[in-house]
């Protein structure tokens, strides 16, 4: 991580422990908003920002689908990070489907932190909204960031689609309190426990959750809001479609796959089958990004499995 502007250390995915070893995910630096009139000091622009992401990353995948569905794909340009993690954390490079950063030039995704704060202290973690005209990160938080590109570009964005509609608001709140520490972030707090009473809880709050989300999505649907499509069911989706791949195995969240859930997997498919989502997601990153995690996975092997054909991979 950085501390004082300088990289210190290699990279390790637990950076804090809670009382009982359990997984503490850092809290995000950089909060800033773009805004239709300006008013939050960042005016949406046409080509003024830009979106660095992991495609391994489900927090930095929300922004991208919310990217497409709001139709911002020429006003807010991309660059990939490739999906193993070095020892400094992400870099830009030439594995198929990342990219060179052409923007600021920089090695490792940390080198932007540092250019927008050169005594920044933390861990450099994607999405990275960055602001080509100041040159300076708006905002590494994934879920204001998806609230931006719904709302803050105003006529620049799609207005057909709102994924966070004042009427549904509250339980749209509340949805998301509880799928995030007990599912989103549930598969990590099983992966990366230091314990077994903090790996246990977490594995026992991601199989709840996914019982209850096959329940109501059996009782309703198309969507966890019946026909709206909301940011509840971008935040849901992007640790959905990595559950197979590497949260049942690595993570040790193997009680049941995703395919033994017969709605969520159908919720699946269609969320999958909405414009541009299946563009978001790369299978191939997501295995060699997460078999990259040294402290799960020594020795780097990546596995065969699994088949992902019925998902059209």
């Amino acid at each position: 991580m950085l501390v004082n502007g300088k990289w210190t250390a290699e990279w390790h995915p637990v950076q804090a422990t809670d009382e009982k070893g359990g997984f503490v995910r850092q809290t995000s630096s950089f909060r800033h908003w773009v805004t239709a009139d300006g008013s939050s000091g960042f005016l949406a622009e046409p080509d003024r920002y830009h979106l660095y992401v992991a495609l391994i990353c489900p927090w930095a995948s929300r922004t991208l689908i919310a990217r497409k569905l709001k139709g911002l794909e020429k006003v807010i340009s991309v660059s990939v990070v490739e999906p193993q993690l070095t020892d400094e954390g992400w870099h830009f490079g030439d594995f198929p489907g990342a990219d060179r950063d052409t923007l600021n030039h920089a090695e490792y995704l940390h080198q932007l932190y540092t250019r927008a704060d050169d005594n920044f202290t933390g861990r450099a973690t994607v999405p990275v909204l960055w602001d080509k005209k100041t040159g300076t990160i708006v905002s590494n938080e994934s879920a204001d960031i998806v609230r931006m590109f719904n709302s803050g570009f105003g006529a620049l964005a799609t207005q057909s689609v709102d994924l966070y509609p004042e009427s549904l608001r509250a339980e749209i709140d509340a949805l998301n309190a509880e799928i995030y520490p007990r599912l989103n972030n549930g598969v990590y707090r099983a992966g990366f426990a230091t314990t077994a009473i903090s790996y246990r809880e977490a594995f026992n709050d991601v199989f709840g959750m996914l019982a209850e989300l096959e329940t109501r999505l059996s009782n309703s649907g198309p969507y966890l809001f019946d026909a709206v499509l909301t940011e509840a069911d971008i935040r849901l989706f992007v640790t959905l479609i990595r559950f197979d791949v590497a949260y049942h195995g690595l993570f040790k969240c193997n009680l049941r796959q995703l395919r033994d859930f017969p709605a969520l997997n159908a919720y699946l498919q269609r969320l999958l089958a909405l414009p541009g989502v299946r563009e978001t997601v790369s299978i191939d990153h997501i295995k060699q990004g997460y078999y990259s995690i040294k402290a799960l996975n020594p020795n780097g092997i990546v596995p065969a499995g699994p088949d992902m054909s019925g998902y059209g991979f």
